[in-house]
């Protein structure tokens, strides 16, 4: 049986894993000004970082039509018995109650998938769907044992600056103005589909990701070896570097994957957002 894997452009994969794990992205839409582009194809996060400088406005995002999810199904199961599509979190876009109608015109060949995550937090489950293809389960044995592991799935991030959160209504300009002063980085984290602040770090952005990844590993003592994501928006290369290496010194993962965020991450968290996401056991 040929099972296609798809997912919304949010998973936040590189080219490079797409390419190797052969995952079908369908791209949700950004809209800026006037203009409406398809996440990943017309559209990067220095076209943002760009928007937002000058206008001061933050972009919004909006998902695929029930219409454009069906062309889009309809178009794999020329070439596929099976479509297991994976969406972004449902609390955070209406994107998988789309894909869940658009599923219903080919029944049984289509499963939708509410990853409750965004970025590499719902790229780890769909790479994890690749290798379930790999191994020879069927369709329901994939979405079952995907739906399993949601909870277990480590998304979090550390933003450099709060601009963006305040920008879309996220913080308060009290908030900000006080995370500037006293150099305040929030936890960003994921629970139950929808992100909340779990805690603040005080100190230089090197400081707090260093605490930051610390406390994953005293947090996360088992978890699937796998393959991690350091996931980031426009971080400084050294930043990156010494996230790494902290991650090797202190895990055990068999693959460490760095991916930049895409234009929904971008978008919430601004530049400079860094995030190490992983399944735990």
């Amino acid at each position: 049986m040929k099972i296609k894997i798809t997912a919304d452009s949010t998973c936040d994969l590189s080219p490079e894993l797409v390419q190797k794990y052969d995952v079908g992205i369908i791209p949700l839409h950004v809209i800026m000004g006037d203009k409406t582009y398809s996440d990943g194809i017309d559209i990067v996060p220095q076209d943002i970082f760009k928007h937002v400088a000058k206008t001061g406005i933050l972009p919004t995002t909006a998902a695929l039509s029930i219409d454009e999810y069906s062309e889009a199904f309809k178009m794999y199961l020329k070439d596929y018995d099976a479509v297991i599509h994976i969406n972004i979190s449902s609390k955070a876009s209406s994107s998988y109650n789309n894909a869940v109608v658009a599923a219903k015109s080919v029944k049984g060949k289509v499963f939708a998938v509410d990853s409750q995550a965004l970025s590499t937090g719902q790229g780890l489950l769909v790479l994890k769907a690749c290798d379930l293809v790999a191994e020879g389960l069927k369709p329901a044995e994939i979405v079952k044992t995907i739906e399993g592991l949601r909870p277990k799935v480590n998304t979090s991030f550390v933003p450099d600056a709060l601009d963006y959160l305040h920008k879309g209504g996220r913080c308060s300009l009290a908030a900000l103005m006080g995370a500037k002063v006293l150099k305040l980085h929030p936890l960003i984290d994921m629970k139950d589909g929808q992100l909340y602040a779990k805690k603040k770090y005080m100190g230089g952005i090197e400081r707090c990701l260093k605490s930051y990844v610390n406390e994953l590993y005293e947090q996360y003592k088992s978890y699937d070896k796998t393959r991690c994501f350091i996931t980031h928006s426009s971080c400084e290369p050294e930043i990156v570097a010494k996230v790494r290496a902290q991650v090797e010194s202190l895990f055990g993962f068999d693959e460490i994957y760095e991916t930049v965020a895409g234009n929904v991450v971008t978008s919430h968290c601004g530049k400079g957002t860094l995030g190490v996401l992983f399944i735990y056991e």
